[in-house]
């Protein structure tokens, strides 16, 4: 049988995780589009927004609806994104059975 983690590496492993999940969330940045690119929104895995360019085309001032919609649906398709990125990125971690999201005691 495995012998368990003292209170002090259980928290070295935790923030060895937290360090971890930081560095993964900085290192993503997506691109999320509406309208065929009409509407491009750069994100990052901390889910901000880097940048947003729109096309002069679906610039109309008597269709304002429709940009705000391309918009809403970009920064959706971003936030999307970033999600199946920290899925596929800190989802990876090795795990132990019957631990939440792949956790796992290193070296036991």
């Amino acid at each position: 049988m495995a012998k368990m983690p003292s209170m002090n590496q259980l928290m070295k492993i935790a923030q060895d995780m937290s360090k971890k999940m930081e560095e993964q969330m900085d290192s993503i940045e997506v691109e999320g589009n509406a309208g065929g690119g009409m509407v491009k929104i750069m994100m990052n895995g901390h889910k901000n927004v880097l940048s947003v360019e729109i096309s002069k085309e679906v610039v109309d001032p008597d269709d304002v609806e429709m940009l705000q919609d391309l918009v809403t649906a970009a920064v959706n398709d971003a936030l999307a994104k970033v999600d199946d990125e920290l899925k596929d990125n800190l989802g990876g971690m090795p795990g132990m059975p019957g631990m939440p999201g792949g956790f796992q005691f290193p070296g036991f």
